[in-house]
Order: structure tokens, then sequence, then C-alpha cells
């Protein structure tokens, strides 16, 4: 999985350098023979923001460069989405850049382990939440997923947001929601969001591993 994500990113037109940052051995190894490039890092860190901070700093990456998060256990990731997160970094005023996709299947409304974003009309979010979010106050959401958008793991930063960044501490609504996103909302960053076109999945469960497997087989 780490190698499908690994050798989707390094396709991407934008992309100067692509490395693991792992606390895992196996990983490490992996990657490694695999031909790729890690970086050990601390087993302490508390979220992926602080372990990718680190390795930036042991891989000496300069101050104006922008930094690209693309979680592991996305094997479906596009290289089109890594260009376009970068491309969101364009805007001076946005701190960080994400994705978000529009939801078609009414189910992921409601399911928590689907992430929902809302911004407003200069693509700037305004909440991330595991709970159905806007509400629909007048009607039964499953019937209007046009106006649902589920967020899309991966983040662009100026390397200066990522390392003041993961100085903070948590934030009250991330510590709640076990969200890292809303640290940066809390703490006044702005998040430019881009709509994609692009379906991708997260493996949370095994049942997400089935799915990601019939997907690559009917790519081959």
């Amino acid at each position: 999985m780490i190698q499908h994500v690994y050798e989707r990113v390094r396709k991407a037109k934008r992309v100067q350098e692509v490395f693991v940052a792992t606390d895992d051995r196996r990983i490490y190894d992996t990657v490694e023979g695999f031909g790729g490039t890690a970086v050990m890092t601390s087993e302490d860190h508390q979220s992926g923001t602080d372990r990718i901070a680190e390795a930036v700093t042991k891989k000496g990456i300069p101050g104006d460069a922008v930094i690209v998060n693309v979680q592991g256990d996305e094997p479906l990731i596009m290289p089109d989405m890594v260009d376009d997160v970068i491309g969101v970094m364009e805007d001076g005023r946005a701190s960080m850049g994400t994705l978000a996709r529009r939801i078609d299947h009414a189910e992921e409304i409601d399911d928590p382990n689907v992430v929902k974003v809302v911004f407003n009309d200069r693509g700037y979010a305004l909440y991330f939440s595991r709970s159905p979010i806007p509400y629909h106050r007048d009607g039964n959401a499953s019937h209007s997923t046009h106006c649902y958008f589920k967020h899309i793991g991966i983040y662009a930063y100026r390397r200066d947001v990522l390392m003041e960044f993961a100085k903070l501490p948590p934030s009250r609504l991330e510590q709640i929601e076990k969200l890292e996103q809303l640290r940066a909302l809390e703490y006044g960053f702005t998040i430019k969001v881009k709509e994609t076109v692009f379906e991708t999945i997260g493996v949370d469960t095994p049942k997400d591993l089935e799915r990601v497997e019939q997907c690559l087989s009917l790519s081959l």
C-alpha cells in the first residue's frame, strides 16, 4: 500500500521530492527496499503533522518550500490531486490547502468515518466534522447530497506554517472530534479547499482494503 502511494505521488508534475516519514523500522525497510526514500522519526509524536515537521527538519527542506502531506493509507491518490493541492497554495492568503469532493452516496453523510467540510464562497474552510454539516433542518439530508462535501485527507502547508502548527498543543475541538485540522482553524490559520472530482478510499478497516483491492484490480 505504501508503495502504491509513493509511486503515485512521484508522478505529480509539481513534486520535486518524495519521502516517507515513519517511526516503524518495518515501513522504513520496505520503502528503502523498493527504492524509495524514508526518514525515521520519533515514536513520541501525537500526530502526523508533528512527524512531518521532524522529517522536514532532518531533510533540511528550505524555508520557501510547500510541503504536501499524503497519508500512507490512501493508495488510490491521483497525481493530479497532489498537483491541485500544491496549486491551492498560490493563494498567498492560504496557510494550508486541502481537497474536498461532493458526496454522491447518501450513506456517507451520517458515517463518522467520512469527514465533512463546509467552506465559504472564497473556498476557505469554516469547519470540519464527523457529523453531517450543514444540518438539513427542513428535510431529509439523504435527499440533498449535492450540498455535502467530504474531506480528502491531503494537505499542503507553507514550511513556516507547518513548523508553527507542530508546536501548538491540541485544541478543544480537535480533541472532541479527533480531527487535527480543527487545531489549525481554532488557532486562526486559513485552510483553502479545492473541489476535486477524484474519489479516494482511505484504508481504515478490512472492508476498505477490499474496496481498494477491487479498484486496483479493475485498473490493471
